[in-house]
């Protein structure tokens, strides 16, 4: 039911379309505090004077809170699905205004603070985060690891992702309606809260943050966050929608040392103070390129296949380097490379046969098998790389 504005405003009788504001509550179990925070945004309402509603999206309780939350007059959207990302997903999808705040419901947040959050969003924003940091944790509202973590992981995601804001994981934020629907979120999990920003960030939406206070949980019981499960949940999250570091840097930095290391010792031995480097280190480096080539070829794949489905932003550096580089052009490279890499095997056997198939000195021969080895390997990589690259751009 929607909450009743002030007497110079519409009616209670006002139609969905009327709705400005949608307050949603992921709720499992917080029969303890949801009717506080249900009080608490139904003031809010009243004092700023908005055409709002309360929509309680209830995960499964079996406390009663769902029965709390109809009796203050709150919607209460029932998601069947488990997980804090479904949960709102659900309450979200089901809200009517163009604006929505969310915000946990164990008292941890107080949704009279939801003014400048609005303010925000009639200004422009399409998402609007609050800082914890900025506006204050009182004592015993966050534990010393989460402290630690919070930031790190923020950091974390302004490296990979560029999001501009201090305070990725704050549970009281609001947005756009037509925003959310262009994000396209999927987490179930606790990372429904990276990913909201994270994919706004991608999208080039406008992005603000506001200070809010932390207060301790209001709850008696333990609360549903997993401090190392839904830590690593994010981070994993972070890791996945980013192709450039889980696999691009990585290869790039793994192919430069193996081809630096196998150009320094093709030509004999390389001592380096007391160690002395020779084919062992030799085989290795052939091993780093090739892990190396591979990675970056999972980069390529990861992204083109997000960028199909919409979870990236087009990259114009990519399509333009793919509207040059036809499959045509891949075979040919690829071709090339094993061509090499088998005369190299080839000229290997003929020094074997110029000493009638005897024992050879090992720090010879492999300088000749290794790199014709390296060389037939990235050759058959690059092939079946550019069918799996056309297959993956084929229209659909």
């Amino acid at each position: 039911m929607k909450i009743a504005p002030r007497r110079d405003r519409l009616p209670t009788t006002a139609t969905p379309a009327a709705v400005e504001v949608s307050i949603v509550m992921p709720c499992l179990n917080e029969a303890e505090t949801v009717a506080r925070c249900i009080q608490k945004a139904q003031s809010a309402v009243e004092h700023l004077g908005l055409h709002a509603e309360i929509i309680v999206a209830d995960n499964g309780s079996t406390d009663g809170s769902a029965v709390i939350a109809r009796e203050l007059g709150a919607r209460v959207v029932e998601v069947a699905r488990k997980g804090y990302g479904s949960a709102l997903i659900g309450g979200i999808e089901a809200a009517a205004g163009e604006f929505v705040v969310m915000g946990d419901a164990d008292a941890s947040y107080d949704f009279g603070e939801i003014g400048p959050f609005i303010e925000r969003l009639r200004a422009g924003y399409d998402l609007v985060v609050g800082n914890r940091f900025a506006g204050g944790i009182e004592p015993g509202a966050m534990p010393l690891l989460h402290r630690f973590g919070n930031p790190v992981l923020t950091n974390i995601s302004r490296t990979f992702f560029h999001t501009p804001i201090r305070d990725m994981h704050c549970g009281l934020r609001a947005f756009r309606k037509d925003a959310f629907e262009r994000m396209q979120l999927r987490a179930t999990g606790m990372e429904f809260a990276s990913e909201m920003v994270i994919k706004a960030s991608l999208k080039g939406m406008r992005i603000g943050e506001v200070p809010v206070v932390l207060h301790p949980d209001g709850r008696s019981r333990p609360p549903h966050l997993r401090t190392w499960r839904d830590g690593w949940r994010h981070l994993r999250f972070m890791l996945l929608f980013s192709p450039r570091w889980l696999f691009l840097y990585p290869g790039l930095a793994l192919f430069a040392a193996g081809f630096i290391l196998s150009a320094a010792l093709l030509p004999g031995q390389l001592r380096v103070g007391s160690l002395h480097l020779d084919i062992h280190t030799l085989l290795m480096a052939g091993f780093f390129c090739l892990l190396g080539y591979q990675l970056v070829l999972f980069a390529v794949f990861t992204k083109i296949f997000a960028i199909r489905e919409g979870f990236h932003p087009p990259h114009p550096t990519l399509e333009g380097l793919l509207r040059r580089v036809s499959l045509e052009a891949g075979l040919a490279a690829g071709a090339f490379m094993s061509f090499a890499g088998v005369v190299a095997l080839i000229a290997a056997v003929v020094s074997w046969q110029s000493v009638g198939f005897g024992q050879l000195d090992p720090s010879l021969t492999m300088r000749e098998v290794i790199p014709a080895v390296v060389l037939l390997a990235l050759g058959t990589q690059t092939v079946f790389a550019s069918f799996f690259i056309s297959i993956l751009l084929i229209e659909r």
